[in-house]
């Protein structure tokens, strides 16, 4: 079955939303604007989920990055797995568990989730879960500038302000300390994919984030 976009209106009712990442920063680089965006305009239930939790500065890092990009959530949940970075394939049974368990937790209108091309195999395995887990839900995959260089051609464009691509990268640097002097953990490389992808849908204000809207069905009701 086709995955129906069908978000409710403004006023209706809270937006829920579901963001899934592996890793702490993984959700903040992949679609943390478009987050910031949401929260900016709408009232919003979110649960932020970050698999990757078994390193415990990573975990408190996930969990303070979190809770800064939740400021204005009009309710939010942070959940930490204790899966080990890397690892994730090999533990797929527990995996597919914790995914199983998240259906008891929220009905989400929206889920962000990582791309199913990813080539790092955690990213791979929470996409591949997320579609087995949440069958008749709306999936955007967003991405991730790494080493790999799998970037791919996206199909769904959310422009930003130039003020929330700030405040997005602000957040980023603040939080995630272990992460500093990695070569792919760089605040131009953060502003170019925006960039670049804002060239691709005119965004007015230069900066986007983009994503892959694998199955969508346009209700014209």
């Amino acid at each position: 079955m086709a995955t129906l976009l069908r978000i409710p209106a403004a006023g209706d009712r809270p937006l829920r939303l579901l963001v899934l990442g592996c890793h702490g920063d993984d959700i903040e680089i992949g679609c943390g604007g478009t987050v910031l965006t949401l929260l900016g305009s709408r009232s919003i239930d979110i649960t932020w989920v970050v698999l990757a939790g078994a390193d415990t500065r990573r975990a408190r890092e996930a969990q303070s990055g979190a809770e800064a990009f939740l400021e204005s959530a009009r309710a939010s949940r942070v959940i930490i797995g204790e899966f080990r970075d890397g690892f994730m394939p090999h533990e797929g049974a527990r995996v597919k568990e914790f995914f199983e368990e998240l259906t008891a937790v929220t009905e989400p209108d929206l889920i962000f989730t990582h791309r199913r091309h990813d080539l790092h195999q955690d990213h791979r395995l929470a996409s591949d879960l997320t579609w087995q887990t949440f069958r008749s839900h709306t999936i955007l995959e967003y991405e991730i500038p790494q080493w790999d260089g799998d970037m791919g051609a996206p199909n769904l464009y959310v422009p930003l302000s130039d003020a929330v691509a700030k405040k997005k990268i602000e957040l980023l640097t603040d939080h995630f300390g272990s992460q500093q002097g990695k070569d792919w953990f760089d605040a131009d490389v953060f502003r170019a994919l925006m960039r670049l992808r804002a060239m691709e849908c005119r965004a007015p204000d230069g900066v986007a984030e983009a994503f892959y809207g694998r199955k969508l069905t346009l209700d014209l009701t």
